[in-house]
C-alpha cells in the first residue's frame, strides 16, 4: 500500500452512482450554492452600505456571511466540478487547503455564534448595559479572537491530520476531504495525538455550548417577565432560530467527528456532512436576516439608490 509520500491526489466520493443522478446533484447543490452567495451577499451588502446597520449585532451578522459564504465555497464548487466532468480526483495540496479552510471557516463561525448569543443576552437581559459591554473596541476584539482562534485551530488540526503516515490507499468516502476519512487511511487505527487533540477541542466546544445554553436561559427567563407579548413574540424570534442553527450545527458535527469508527454509513455520512457543511450557510441568511425589516429597508435603499444612478 502506498505511504503518505507517494500520494499525489486524492479520490473523493462520487455524489451518485449514475451519469444522470451526478448532473441532478450538481444541479441541486448548483442552486443551493447560489442561493447561499446571494443571501449572504445581500446582508454584506446592506450592512456595509447602510449606517443605521452599523451596530453590534449587524456587525456580528456581517462576519457570519462572510464565513458562510467561504464556508459553502470550500466545500461545494470541487464536489460540483467532479460530479459536472465525471470525476473523482482531488490534488493533495488541494485537500489540505480544503481541510484547513474549512476548519477556519467553521471555527470562526462557531466562536461567532457563541459572542451572538451573549450579545442578545446582553441585549435583552442587561439593555442599561449594552453599549458599555458591547461597544465599537470590545466588537471588535471579539471578532478578531474569533478570527485569530480560527487560523490558530485550522493551522494545528491540518498540521495534525497531514503528519499521519497514510497507508491505507487514497480514497476519501465523503464529497470533500473530511478529516475523519482521512484518519481511516492512517496506518495506525487509532493515534495517540489526534484523540487527546480531538478530546480538548471537544470540550472546548461543549464548554462554548453550555455557555450559548446558558446565554438562552436567561433570556428566555427574562422574556417571559416581558409585559408586552409583542416584545416577548420578538425576542422569542430573534433567540429561538439562533439556538436551533447551533444544535443542528453541534449535533451533526459530533456525529460526525466522535462517533466510532465501526459506526459508519456512507449514506448517512454523506447525509450528515451536507447537514453541517451546506444547510446552515444557505439557511443562516433567512434565519438571522431575511425576515428583518431593517435589513429589507436598507436593501432597498441600495437598489433604489443605484437605480437612481443608474437612470
Amino acid at each position: 500500500m502506498p505511504n503518505s509520500s507517494s500520494v499525489s491526489e486524492f479520490l473523493l466520493l462520487p455524489l451518485a452512482d449514475t451519469r444522470q443522478l451526478q448532473l441532478l446533484h450538481f444541479w441541486l447543490f448548483l442552486g443551493i450554492y447560489l442561493a447561499a452567495l446571494l443571501g449572504n451577499g445581500l446582508i454584506s451588502t446592506a450592512v456595509a452600505c447602510d449606517r443605521r446597520l452599523h451596530t453590534p449585532m449587524y456587525f456580528f451578522l456581517l462576519n457570519l456571511a462572510l464565513l458562510d459564504l467561504g464556508c459553502i465555497s470550500t466545500t461545494l464548487p470541487k464536489a460540483m466540478a467532479n460530479a459536472l466532468w465525471d470525476t473523482r480526483a482531488i490534488s493533495y495540496a488541494g485537500c489540505v487547503a480544503q481541510v484547513f479552510f474549512f476548519f477556519f471557516f467553521i471555527t470562526v463561525e462557531y466562536s461567532l455564534l457563541t459572542i451572538m448569543s451573549y450579545d442578545r443576552y446582553v441585549a435583552i437581559c442587561k439593555p442599561l448595559h449594552y453599549g458599555t459591554f458591547l461597544d465599537s473596541r470590545a466588537c471588535a476584539t471579539m471578532a478578531a479572537a474569533a478570527w485569530g482562534a480560527g487560523v490558530l485551530y485550522s493551522l494545528l488540526h491540518t498540521a495534525s491530520t497531514f503528519s499521519l503516515p497514510l497507508c491505507q490507499g487514497n480514497v476519501v468516502n465523503q464529497f470533500f476531504c473530511e478529516v475523519p476519512q482521512i484518519l481511516r487511511l492512517s496506518c495506525s487505527e487509532s493515534n495517540l495525538r489526534e484523540v487527546v487533540f480531538t478530546i480538548f477541542v471537544a470540550c472546548l466546544v461543549f464548554g462554548c455550548f453550555v455557555f450559548i445554553v446558558v446565554s438562552y436561559v436567561q433570556i428566555f427567563l427574562a422574556v417571559l417577565l416581558m409585559p408586552s407579548e409583542q416584545g416577548r413574540h420578538k425576542a422569542f424570534s430573534t433567540c429561538l432560530p439562533h439556538l436551533v442553527v447551533v444544535s443542528l450545527f453541534l449535533s451533526t458535527v459530533f456525529y460526525a467527528y466522535l462517533k466510532p469508527h465501526f459506526v459508519s454509513s456512507p449514506s448517512i455520512d454523506h447525509m450528515v456532512a451536507v447537514l453541517y457543511s451546506v444547510v446552515p450557510p444557505t439557511l443562516n441568511p433567512l434565519i438571522y436576516s431575511m425576515r428583518n425589516r431593517e435589513i429589507k429597508n436598507a436593501l432597498r435603499k441600495v437598489f433604489q439608490n443605484k437605480l437612481f444612478q443608474l437612470l
